[in-house]
């Protein structure tokens, strides 16, 4: 390998899974020369070896690299998240000029994406903070993107990313999101509505297994079918073929072999502390987080069980109705985990300054992505009726399908509690929507509550302005300034 100078119209830093399969999806759309570089050129050196007709332009120093891309330089970050990021951004910073561009692919906070977004455009370098969904595949055979940075940056970048990116019913599934982390803040709540997608589907089917008492086989078949309907999404299809597997060893189902403690990664957790940090209740994408935490408490599960002595009987049920309550439950509970996700990224956008266009974004989603699915379409046309909704559940068709599901989705709640199933994600999709739908919660007595204890005062029904009650006095009520805890 060796120097090339200016050759290359984009290049890739980071020669994982990830990036490599990123670098082969640049290389293999018309219009591409794209350079590559790896920290380890063993790594870089195999790439190139194994995908010669890619034609990458190779080298084995940072500066090499550099010197290999046209102007303005455009180059696209694919390691690690952390302290790795920081010292290539800072590689390329140094060397890079005004106007050339520094892209994040990875799954950075979208804090520290504004914090390099800061320092980098001080010198006249554009940052670019970028969520890439899709995963292995999807990096080599069209993701879905989402950029943030500079509308001045993205007129460089974005045509690009459209060369590569997944496609949904002709558009290619990438648009500017907002300045800065709006990217990556994106990408995180995607990763969050996931979280609570998958959640969904494994509670649908331990409800199916142990209520129905259907083998996995007979679950995938039933996912199989949901799969052509209003459900049609990737995470039901590859479920059917997980719940299809058998192991080769033991000749059991796939998934009666895997030990059921689930793993996780930092974007869940952001997507829930963040929205505490915002004030949005997401509550049906935090238990899914939880639920992974609280699978991956073997001790804990241990020392619970060892207490029992019975467990509910299961409550016996008509099978095939059964099974139509709970997909009509999964779809309920599947519109709330994504309005509270849009309700973040509503939130989000208004404390930074961004302006997110919350239609484009379900486009985009619509292929390429984990969380692709037909459902993407009706948020789209939401947004479209109505860019100012309060929430995607006012828009007429989620109202009118959650209402239409809401008995079922009740029933489904009410024989998992009787039966000893635990479902976290439909139990608190369920109270999140009937909170919303009540006249009245009990936040009146916690208000009251903290008047007594604290001073913090509260509001009246019946006229403005802000009261007290002497509570360790006369217990008179007096005007008050609101309170600031």
């Amino acid at each position: 390998m060796s120097e090339a100078s200016g050759t290359a119209n984009i290049g890739v830093v980071g020669m994982a899974v990830m990036g490599s399969n990123l670098a082969r999806n640049l290389a293999s759309r018309s219009g591409n020369t794209v350079a590559v570089y790896n920290r380890s050129p063993e790594r870089t050196r195999k790439l190139v070896a194994e995908h010669p007709e890619a034609g990458f332009v190779a080298s084995e120093s940072i500066d090499d690299f550099v010197a290999s891309l046209q102007k303005p330089r455009t180059a696209i970050i694919m390691v690690q998240a952390g302290a790795g990021t920081d010292a290539v951004i800072s590689e390329l910073a140094s060397r890079f000029e005004p106007g050339d561009i520094i892209v994040d692919g990875g799954n950075a906070n979208f804090h520290d994406t504004i914090r390099r977004e800061k320092d980098v455009s001080a010198s006249g370098i554009h940052f670019v903070g970028t969520g890439i969904s899709g995963g292995e595949e999807g990096a080599l055979n069209g993701p879905s993107i989402m950029p943030g940075g500079t509308a001045e940056a993205y007129k460089t970048l974005g045509p690009i990313l459209a060369s590569i990116a997944a496609v949904a019913e002709g558009e290619p599934c990438v648009t500017h999101i907002g300045t800065d982390g709006a990217g990556h803040f994106v990408k995180m709540v995607h990763n969050g509505i996931e979280y609570a997608d998958m959640q969904l589907i494994a509670e649908a089917y331990d409800l199916l297994r142990t209520v129905t008492g259907r083998a996995p086989a007979e679950i995938a078949s039933v996912f199989e079918t949901w799969n052509s309907g209003d459900l049609e999404s990737y995470l039901i299809e590859i479920t059917a073929e997980v719940l299809r597997q058998v192991d080769a060893e033991t000749g059991k189902p796939f998934v009666d072999i895997v030990l059921d403690q689930a793993g996780a990664k930092g974007t869940g957790s952001w997507t829930v502390q963040n929205a505490l940090e915002l004030g949005v209740p997401v509550g049906g994408i935090a238990e899914a987080v939880f639920a992974r935490s609280l699978s991956s408490k073997p001790e804990q599960r241990a020392a619970v069980q060892a207490t029992i002595t019975a467990r509910p009987s299961v409550v016996s049920v008509d099978v095939d109705s059964f099974a139509d309550d709970i997909r009509a439950a999964l779809y309920a509970s599947k519109v709330v985990a994504y309005a509270q996700g849009f309700d973040e990224i509503i939130a989000g956008a208004a404390q930074f300054g961004w302006e997110i266009d919350k239609g484009a974004v379900a486009k985009i989603w619509r292929a390429g992505c984990i969380i692709r699915a037909q459902f993407l379409n009706r948020i789209v046309e939401a947004y479209e009726n109505n860019p100012s909704l309060a929430t995607l559940l006012e828009d007429p068709y989620f109202a009118a399908a959650v209402a239409s599901g809401e008995e079922a989705w009740r029933r489904v709640v009410s024989t998992a509690a009787l039966s000893g199933v635990p479902v976290p994600g439909f139990g608190a999709a369920l109270s999140y929507y009937d909170s919303l739908a009540s006249v009245r919660l009990p936040a009146a007595l916690v208000q009251g509550q903290r008047d007594f204890f604290g001073a913090h005062t509260y509001k009246r029904v019946d006229r403005e302005g802000t009261f007290h009650t002497l509570w360790s006095g006369d217990r008179t009520e007096i005007e008050s300034a609101p309170s600031t805890h």
